[in-house]
């Protein structure tokens, strides 16, 4: 069996994860055109198509196709995130606090602020006050895939340094879904859960290789967690925590994430954004984007973002607390910072956790694309315009 080197898998990744994102990108702009034509109520009427599974009367879950995407399929995409954190920590940039430091660092003030600038701006609103934590993801697909469309003007050890922030971002946000945004639950159904999760503890202690029994009792565990009222994406993150590393000379968490991430990057993520990006512009003026909690988001991609990645980095390197990788400067820092502001996927999906009020949902889409796309095009010109070449000439 031929194991790759951890650059190899680095690079790998990034090629993969960097042409997902241009995917993503074409299935947002699909979503939008179609939101914004004749199409729309049949887009709507798409999204809202009942689908049931029952097992006897022991199961049964009736949702609209757009839940089953969001809590369903986006289980899988927060399986992959859970693996690619546990490879991180055990195995990858994470593993030393030294490789971990300034990521850590970006990743930290990369979330505070953000929060911080929605509440500046919603604090006389306080029914927006939920949505705190919407701007303080970051879209690594939409980022790497806009960071590739720039070729060798970006090092590696950048695209790197985004990744590894964006793992710890999403530690993050996982953390904040599990504390935040679980109301009403159900301890029976939470602790019958405990069932499969000893059950995943088992096969890992027990060295089990194959990918069948974990995703058996994942699927049990997926739902014991849904019925709980924890959101249940979160089963995904959890079963992820029990695969192994290495057994023997297999390794089964590295052939998963192999295996998995093409489904997320080219199917899973694109269904995603296409169901939740479309949002009609109809009527919708410059008022619609300076609504406190449109701004709030939108300030806080763009604004918080950059002061608090930009901040915390620029912090770290002159105090002494953290270094740079080699060939990465504060000139390419600040580009990753604007590109960070991208908050796409897991900023529209905690939106969905945080309002249930159609009006409020219209706004947090507006706020995520309108930061998103100013966030896309500052990193852009930053890193096009005004980062040194490897021969260091500046491109202008």
């Amino acid at each position: 069996m031929t194991l790759l080197t951890s650059t190899e898998r680095l690079r790998a990744f990034i090629a993969s994860e960097s042409a997902g994102g241009i995917v993503l990108i074409v299935a947002a702009a699909v979503a939008l055109a179609i939101a914004n034509s004749a199409l729309l109520p049949a887009y709507e009427a798409f999204l809202a198509t009942p689908v049931v599974f029952s097992a006897g009367s022991l199961v049964a879950i009736d949702k609209p196709l757009l839940l089953w995407i969001n809590d369903g399929l986006m289980a899988l995409f927060f399986f992959l995130i859970g693996l690619e954190v546990k490879r991180e920590i055990v195995t990858g940039q994470l593993r030393s606090w030294k490789q971990a430091s300034l990521p850590v660092y970006a990743a930290i003030g990369g979330m505070v602020v953000p929060a911080l600038v929605f509440v500046g701006l919603n604090l006389g609103s306080p029914e927006n006050l939920r949505g705190w934590a919407i701007p303080a993801a970051t879209d690594i697909a939409f980022a790497l895939g806009l960071l590739a469309l720039l070729g060798s003007r970006v090092p590696v050890a950048l695209k790197a340094l985004l990744l590894a922030i964006a793992i710890i971002d999403d530690i993050g946000a996982i953390a904040i879904i599990a504390l935040f945004y679980t109301e009403n639950m159900n301890l029976g159904a939470l602790a019958l859960g405990l069932v499969p999760a000893a059950g995943l503890l088992l096969l890992n202690r027990a060295g089990v290789a194959r990918s069948i029994p974990y995703f058996l009792l994942a699927a049990f565990l997926w739902i014991c967690v849904l019925k709980s009222g924890v959101h249940a994406t979160l089963a995904g993150v959890a079963t992820a925590m029990f695969v192994p590393i290495a057994v023997g000379d297999e390794r089964p968490l590295e052939r998963l994430e192999h295996a998995l991430h093409p489904w997320v990057a080219f199917l899973i993520l694109p269904i995603f954004a296409f169901a939740n990006a479309g949002v009609s512009f109809a009527g919708a003026g410059i008022d619609a984007l300076l609504a406190p909690l449109s701004l709030g988001i939108a300030a806080g991609l763009v604004v918080g973002k950059q002061l608090g990645i930009f901040g915390a980095c620029w912090l770290a390197v002159k105090s002494g607390l953290a270094t740079l990788p080699a060939g990465v400067g504060l000139r390419h820092v600040y580009g990753l910072s604007c590109l960070a502001g991208i908050g796409f996927t897991m900023s529209l999906f905690i939106g969905n956790l945080a309002f249930v009020d159609p009006g409020q949902i219209a706004a947090v889409k507006f706020g995520v694309l309108g930061g998103s796309l100013v966030s896309a095009l500052a990193g852009i010109l930053v890193l096009r315009f005004a980062v040194r070449r490897a021969d260091g000439t500046v491109t202008i």
